[in-house]
Parts: C-alpha cells; sequence; structure tokens
C-alpha cells in the first residue's frame, strides 16, 4: 500500500509539473473609443504572454471611472480626464488613481455620405447640437431637416464634445442618444439628413467626416494641436500600474503597441 501511495505521489508531482502556472488576470473597463485599442493590445499580448489573461469591457468612460474606484476592475479606460466628484470619491473609498496616456484622439464630426456639407465652424456645430440651426438649408446645405445623433452622458466622448464644442451648453432634447461611438456611425449612416461625433478610429466610409474650422482631423493635426477637437485618451489604475496591469499598459506605450493603436485608427503617442 505505501508503494502504492509514492506512486500516486509521484504522479500527481509530474501531473502538476505538466500544468502551466495559474494565469494572472486583469479587468480592464470603460470608453468605448479606447475599446478597440485595449481589445487589439489584449489579443496580441495574450498571445505572446500565454499565462495573462485580460478581460476588456466598454460601458462608457463614465462606467470605466466608477469600475475602478469601486475596485471591481483594474485599468478603467476613459476618453477623458477624470472629474473632480469622481477623485474625491476615490479618495473617499481609499483609491488614489494614476491616469496614463497611451493615445491621442480627434473627436471627428461626421454626416451622412449623401450630404453636400463638407466643413462647419465650431459654433455652427454648437448652433445645431444645442437647436439654434435645425435645417442644413440655413447653412448652404440641402433643405433637409437635421438630425442631431449624440453620445450618452456615460461617454467620455459626449463629457469632451460637449467641453470642447459646446461649451459646456446641453444638447438640444430631440437629439437621438447613443451608447457607442459605433452607434452613432451606424445611426449617421443609416439616416438621411443626420450628424454624430465619433472617435478618429470609427470614421469609415460609409460616413463622411467634415473639417472644423477648416481643419481636417488627421494624425498631424491632432498632434500639433490644430485640430480644435482633439483630446489624449487613458488608462487609469489604482496607484502607479504594477503587475500585469504594467506590463500591459508598458506594452501599449512600446513601439510595437503605439503601431496598434495606429493600426485602429488612433493617434500614437510622438506620431510613431
Amino acid at each position: 500500500m505505501k508503494g502504492l501511495n509514492k506512486v500516486l505521489i509521484a504522479g500527481l508531482l509530474m501531473l502538476g509539473l505538466a500544468i502551466p502556472c495559474y494565469a494572472e488576470k486583469i479587468v480592464t473597463a470603460g470608453s468605448t473609443t479606447v475599446l478597440p485599442i485595449a481589445q487589439k493590445a489584449a489579443e496580441v499580448f495574450m498571445n505572446s504572454n500565454q499565462n495573462a489573461d485580460i478581460s476588456v469591457r466598454g460601458g462608457g468612460s463614465g462606467v470605466g471611472i466608477a469600475a475602478i474606484i469601486d475596485g471591481t476592475c483594474d485599468i478603467a479606460n476613459s476618453s477623458r480626464p477624470i472629474k473632480d466628484v469622481e477623485l474625491d470619491k476615490a479618495v473617499s473609498n481609499g483609491r488614489h488613481l494614476k491616469a496614463t496616456v497611451i493615445a491621442m484622439d480627434g473627436i471627428c464630426i461626421i454626416v451622412n455620405t449623401s450630404n453636400t456639407i463638407n466643413a462647419l465652424t465650431k459654433n455652427q456645430i454648437r448652433d445645431i447640437y444645442t437647436g439654434k440651426i435645425s435645417s442644413w438649408r440655413q447653412i448652404g446645405g440641402p433643405n433637409e431637416k437635421i438630425v442631431v445623433v449624440s453620445r450618452d452622458s456615460s461617454s467620455g466622448t459626449f463629457e469632451a464634445f460637449g467641453t470642447l464644442v459646446l461649451d459646456g451648453a446641453k444638447v438640444r432634447p430631440d437629439a437621438l442618444m447613443q451608447a457607442s461611438n459605433q452607434a452613432v456611425a451606424s445611426t449617421v449612416s443609416d439616416t438621411s439628413g443626420a450628424i454624430g461625433y465619433v472617435g478618429l478610429g470609427y470614421v469609415t466610409s460609409s460616413v463622411k467626416a467634415i473639417d472644423v474650422d477648416g481643419i481636417k482631423a488627421s494624425t498631424e493635426t491632432v498632434l500639433t494641436g490644430k485640430y480644435p477637437v482633439g483630446r489624449p485618451l487613458f488608462m487609469y489604475t489604482n496607484g502607479a500600474p504594477k503587475g500585469l496591469a504594467k506590463e500591459f499598459i508598458d506594452f501599449i506605450l512600446s513601439p510595437e503597441g503605439q503601431k496598434l493603436v495606429e493600426e485602429e485608427g488612433f493617434v500614437a503617442l510622438g506620431g510613431k
């Protein structure tokens, strides 16, 4: 019997050696603008790091920041800076949030491809979104009602647009509020007369991106600050990144990671 036990123990030890170490797991959540960057980076990173387990979720910047404050995610993806009220709540929860800029972005104003409008000023965009302008004919376009498409209030893009374009004014009450960049792009693509705004990486041939104040959104204009609706993209952690979270963020900041940023249609830091 003792001999049998020794054989069983030896077999179990050998089996244990054959099993890989328990994978370290982190959860990222938040901005749908940052989402494609995080998803692609996680995929490539995990292919090279078999013991890493990175879960990527959306929900909006506000959702991600709330999750990092509550301790239900390890990295909060955000397309806007954290608010003072969120910082206060984090401190009261014993959390000290650290921001890392992982890319740059331009908020692109998009219209349906049938629209003849190619450019608008920030003032015109603000007047459209606040209801002062309701027809494309008022600004040299077709005799067609403007259908305003916006992000919902949990979105960092909504917050950034409100600050950079609307100067804090409220979006008109009949605006079609969407939960993601992709939903905005799809609605504009499918709706004649529609106008919306999305992150640079969500602009495709199914919509038309227009110039703002005579400036086209591009890597150069975003990096130089010439494009008037540019913004950084963030990843927030509780304190300085450590462990797998640090390895993942460091990967995104590496030349390989920044190349993925560009491949997803966003602007790499330093333009590389």
